[in-house]
């Protein structure tokens, strides 16, 4: 999985060179392992928080007595706060250093999250909820460029995969404890738990992370950073590819925030921990987004695309099925589907970009949690008006979006090679 694809990035201006010779980290070398566990449980604890009340949206509505569409402010908020953040986070992190950012960041948003299990009302809720993702803006905007002046170039693939996996596990065992521990105990112990772990994640970070020895500050140089974000957005295709990603995110954000409403209720009843267990089909999209490197060989990026968003839709319109074994193989295509997308989506971006590659990954993170926002929103309110095949309808526009976006894309390209030809 690519390092966009889950949230981790490069930051602005890390474009460092470190000559070879150099005493970074190894494999094997001093400090390696510390830094690697370090990063690892950061990354849990950033993804565990970020998605904390996703599971838990129908105990939450069922409490405040409000509508799906208003509950899944709290994670539209989160995904949001992160979105906005994540380009400034990354400019801070080149004053003020890579592990100065991350601990401040971490530190506010355990902090904030010990305070949600205690929010008198869903206004107070979603108001916590925007602080912590905009906290959490700080580690994937300062650990990959961490990791880029820290680490030798041959380990550097294997220690951020390693940063990966901590947000693949983050974000997918806190959906499903908070589910468990909710059919006990209620959504409030159950983000409490987390904000536990979230603590104990945080604390050890603190106390692995070796201190940097290449960091170079810099300035914030605010006018370069504006006319580097404005010469990538003047970019059609990084323009398409931040919009696939959004739209994408769009389809997973909806239909992750909404499966839970849709499984509580009859024919299908299920308790809060089986439902919480549903995000463990994450697990396929670690998959797919691992093999999408080999579908872009096979195919070309834009039939990639094309085969993520069909396989998509295909998941859309099979989980309409009243059947809960079609349903679960429903979420299984559109988990697949979206990974794989969204693995293609990302890692174009990098290759796109000539200079400026760590505003280019920045600007499509935030658009990737704009589209999360949005889907989480929209998806509920179409739930909430028009049931399961809202939502899906919802999902369905969203893919039709990347595939036209794909089309135009590659009618562009041929209209530029016969350019390029007939000159």
């Amino acid at each position: 999985m690519s390092p966009a694809s889950t949230g981790a990035s490069t930051t602005v201006g890390a474009d460092v060179s470190v000559p070879a010779s150099d005493s970074r980290m190894s494999p094997g070398g001093p400090g390696y392992r510390r830094m690697s566990l370090a990063l690892f449980l950061a990354g849990v604890a950033t993804f565990a928080l970020l998605y904390s009340t996703q599971a838990l949206l129908p105990l939450i509505s069922g409490e405040f007595g409000v509508a799906a569409s208003d509950a899944s402010w709290t994670v539209a908020a989160a995904t949001g706060g992160l979105a906005l953040f994540v380009l400034p986070m990354s400019a801070l992190s080149e004053r003020f250093g890579r592990r100065a950012v991350m601990t401040g960041s971490l530190a506010v948003a355990v902090t904030i999250g010990l305070l949600v299990p205690f929010a008198p009302s869903l206004g107070v809720l979603v108001v916590l909820r925007a602080l912590q993702g905009a906290a959490l803006a700080g580690l994937p905007a300062s650990a990959t460029a961490y990791l880029a002046e820290e680490v030798s170039p041959k380990a550097l693939v294997t220690a951020i995969g390693l940063f990966v996996a901590g947000n693949s596990v983050g974000g997918m065992s806190g959906r499903v404890i908070t589910g468990w521990v909710a059919q006990e105990w209620g959504w409030r112990v159950a983000v409490g738990v987390i904000g536990a772990i979230a603590v104990a994640c945080a604390v050890a970070f603190r106390a692995l992370i070796p201190a940097p020895r290449h960091f170079k500050p810099g300035s914030l140089r605010p006018r370069v950073l504006a006319r580097t974000v404005r010469d990538h957005l003047s970019n059609p295709l990084l323009c398409r590819l931040y919009a696939i990603g959004a739209l994408f995110m769009t389809v997973f954000g909806g239909v992750y925030t909404v499966i839970g409403y849709r499984l509580t209720e009859a024919p299908f009843s299920l308790p809060q921990g089986i439902i919480g267990s549903i995000f463990l089909v994450y697990l396929v999209g670690t998959v797919s987004a691992s093999t999408a490197g080999r579908l872009v060989g096979r195919m070309g990026r834009r039939g990639a695309l094309y085969a993520a968003g069909g396989t998509t839709a295909a998941g859309l319109l099979l989980s309409l099925a009243g059947s809960l074994p079609l349903i679960l193989l429903g979420l299984v295509l559109i988990t697949g589907g979206f990974f794989a997308g969204h693995a293609v989506a990302s890692s174009a971006v990098s290759k796109t970009a000539t200079t400026g590659r760590a505003q280019a990954s920045a600007l499509y993170q935030s658009a990737y949690y704009i589209g999360s926002s949005a889907g989480s929103t929209v998806g509920a309110i179409a739930f909430h008006a028009g049931g399961w095949a809202g939502t899906v309808g919802v999902g369905l526009l969203a893919v039709l979006g990347v595939v036209t976006i794909t089309v135009f894309g590659t009618r562009a390209a041929r209209l530029q090679r016969r350019l390029i030809t007939a000159a």
